[in-house]
């Protein structure tokens, strides 16, 4: 079993999101001890690029925040590096292709494997273009994660037939509960990995409902809005909020 086979094995999964760097990587591993302590079973960590897409006002400025105060690739590799001995659940970056790209694919990739990352999650990569990462990804043992939106379903065959690790289903506005649904049935059809949705709402009742259809809960926003409201002293807030959310998701 694989380390995110593990992750999805004892009920829903918990899926945290941290922006490296917001406000200092310091915080940063604070945050995601206090994560993995208190029930997270994967961590996301957002690599900032200068100009996100497709996310909300308060990751925007976390990776403003997180640029601002000097973070760079380079000094995100090096912490994973320190932090990976400390953290035994699954690892996995986000970031824009155009990060990877002037890095250096392979390179990006290698340095991955080196400090202990599991997995890479590229929004803005469409499925078509994988092939980019893949063969790099393979080679060095790092999961392309692949997404699919909760209001489209045209193109969820292809890519659920390919994917790996678990499958990541983004919400949109005006999305609903049947739509979601509808899109979780049509993945269960052409594969067996787990998939888990991304939510941006605190409301309780909410989330428990998204994850009654699925197999984990993805949160971003909620998380990154307790960052920016406690700053340096944000980490035991975050970790008692996954406590909270992790018992909520033990019931299902």
């Amino acid at each position: 079993m694989n380390k995110f086979q593990n992750a999805f094995a004892n009920g829903k999964a918990y899926i945290g999101f941290i922006t490296c760097g917001d406000p200092d990587l310091v915080t940063t591993e604070k945050a995601v001890l206090a994560a993995a302590e208190n029930g997270a079973d994967i961590i996301e960590l957002n690599i900032p690029f200068s100009d996100p897409t497709a996310v909300d006002a308060t990751i925007q400025e976390a990776n403003i925040r997180a640029l601002e105060a000097g973070v760079t690739t380079d000094k995100i590799f090096d912490f994973v590096k320190a932090l990976r001995p400390k953290v035994s659940i699954p690892l996995v970056f986000s970031t824009y292709a155009n990060v990877v790209f002037s890095y250096g694919t392979e390179r990006f990739l290698r340095t991955c494997q080196e400090i202990g990352i599991d997995g890479l999650i590229v929004p803005d990569l469409p499925f078509e273009e994988h092939d980019e990462f893949l063969p790099d990804c393979i080679k060095y043992g790092i999961t392309l994660i692949s997404m699919i939106s909760a209001t489209s379903k045209a193109r969820i065959k292809a890519i659920a037939s390919a994917a790996e690790g678990f499958l990541y289903i983004m919400t949109c506005p005006g999305g609903t509960k049947e739509q979601l649904e509808e899109v979780v049935a049509a993945i269960r059809k052409y594969s067996t990995l787990p998939c888990a949705v991304c939510i941006s709402a605190e409301d309780a009742p909410y989330m428990m409902d998204t994850a009654a259809l699925c197999d984990g809960i993805i949160e971003d926003t909620s998380i990154m809005e307790l960052m920016k409201k406690r700053g340096t002293a944000a980490a035991p807030y975050i970790g008692a909020y996954i406590r909270g959310r992790k018992a909520m998701l033990k019931s299902l």
